[in-house]
């Protein structure tokens, strides 16, 4: 008598969208697979929750997709798991035919310049986290007492910082900020936010609905220098030609637009600087301002110093200036890209080039911090379709165990997984909490009240 054939069971290590629309598209594309996905934090969303800027809800609307993959038969969340201490991927791997690995790029890129250490220089991905209150980042506590601060990058996260340093509490009082970030932004000092990008208009990594965000705030002005904006022949060349994009040429043109304009002398202003690059970040025990260089661009588009400097007073310096991706414990790791070494998705072993059998990755740590949120779902779609050619094709390993037997091993190892009935009970007290100020959400932050609100622990609280 042949035994029945097991159903498809995927792992998917991270929660965030890149692991959700594959996990969508998995189940999708085959009924009755099965799908277990793992986040160490007892939330899900990623970035969704913790990365897009609170002032844009329609952005994390997308959670409502995630949400009715969340509810198919085959789906299992698993939170506040860490995989590589709580379970290894040569285990997931026994109890699951693939592992498909989206934990997304959460180191930044350091600027390598003296005194990035002063206390008052932060990275933008600590900032946005703590804003957003991912626990990690809860106390944070950055000092804004500063009138000026400077974002080092040209990125839409350098836009959203800014954007944030410079809104006052009415119009982040109607959002899901984290209260701790709430309360300190609501009585921040900062009147000035320099934004600085090493090269020039036509290279800015921000796009123009972004930039165009900026110019309407109400009571600050948005300060563009023409000279600035004069595009090199090799620059002015590339944004004639086809190989340009249709948002570097918005957003030349909003910028020279941006920049026509007379300043109203309002309570705030975000100045956008090109050309310039932070040579050092000075000051005696703390910061006290950025040293930076005025460049041009070379015939390769790489900026050149000009041997020319200014230094800007500031409090405050947030590097943006990208995410990187971190090893993942048991997969080959590339080291020049930070990326997990991979073909159209298929881990590879980077030395012969031949699949790893049974792993797939998706999302940042796949193609690296490119794209916005709706680009992982073309992403994760070209890693599924690979995994389930292996599949059709017999190249799955078989698991060595079940789904059951997964579960008893993590609960073993870890009494506090939170489940996705127990993410709800979060939720829907986070939603609870935030509607008598017309909030989305009230954010939970410490790692003790996810826990206790997720039914893992008792608590005398309401």
């Amino acid at each position: 008598m042949e035994r029945p054939v097991a159903p498809l069971r995927v792992a998917v290590v991270g929660s965030g969208p890149a692991g959700f629309y594959a996990a969508g598209q998995l189940l999708r594309a085959l009924p009755g697979a099965e799908v277990e996905m793992f986040d160490r934090l007892p939330t899900p969303w990623g970035l969704v929750r913790a990365g897009v800027a609170p002032d844009h809800p329609n952005i994390k609307a997308v959670t409502r997709v995630f949400e009715k993959t969340a509810s198919q038969p085959g789906f299992r969340f698993h939170g506040n798991v860490t995989v590589g201490r709580d379970v290894s991927h040569a285990e997931l791997a026994a109890h699951c035919h693939a592992v498909l690995y989206a934990v997304g790029a959460p180191a930044d890129r350091r600027l390598g310049i003296p005194g990035e250490e002063l206390p008052g220089s932060l990275a933008a991905t600590a900032f946005v986290g703590w804003y957003n209150g991912h626990p990690d980042y809860a106390d944070l506590d950055p000092d804004l007492s500063c009138r000026r601060a400077v974002v080092v990058g040209n990125g839409n996260v350098a836009l959203d910082v800014a954007r944030m340093l410079v809104l006052g509490r009415e119009a982040l009082g109607v959002t899901d900020v984290a209260d701790h970030a709430l309360e300190l932004l609501g009585r921040s000092a900062v009147e000035e936010v320099v934004v600085l990008g090493r090269r020039g208009p036509a290279q800015a990594a921000f796009t123009d609905p972004e930039l165009e965000e900026l110019g309407a705030l109400a009571d600050v002005d948005l300060i563009v220098r023409p000279e600035e904006l004069a595009l090199d022949p090799a620059s002015a060349a590339w944004l004639d030609s086809d190989a340009a994009s249709e948002t570097a040429r918005r957003n030349v043109a909003l910028l020279r637009e941006l920049a026509g304009r007379v300043p109203q002398g309002r309570r705030k202003r975000i100045e956008l600087r090109f050309l310039a690059s932070p040579l050092e970040i000075v000051g005696d025990g703390r910061v006290e301002g950025v040293r930076i260089s005025r460049n041009a661009l070379d015939a390769q588009q790489r900026a050149q110093p000009i041997g020319w400097e200014e230094t800007l007073a500031a409090g405050l310096v947030l590097r943006s200036v990208g995410y990187r991706g971190e090893p993942v414990p048991g997969l080959p790791f590339d080291e020049r890209r930070a990326t997990i070494a991979n073909e159209r998705g298929r881990v590879v072993d980077p030395a012969s080039g031949a699949p790893v059998a049974g792993a797939y990755t998706a999302g940042w740590i796949k193609r690296g911090p490119s794209g916005i949120i709706g680009t992982n779902k073309k992403c994760a779609q070209e890693t599924v379709t690979e995994l389930l050619a292996d599949h059709a094709a017999g190249l799955l390993p078989t698991p060595q165990a079940g789904a059951q037997e997964l579960l008893d091993l993590l609960h073993a190892r870890n009494p506090d997984v939170v489940d996705y009935a127990g993410w709800e009970l979060i939720d829907a007290h986070e939603r609870e909490a935030g509607a008598p100020a017309g909030r989305p959400r009230v954010k939970v932050v410490r790692q003790e009240r996810f826990l206790q609100l997720a039914g893992q622990r008792k608590s005398g609280e309401d």
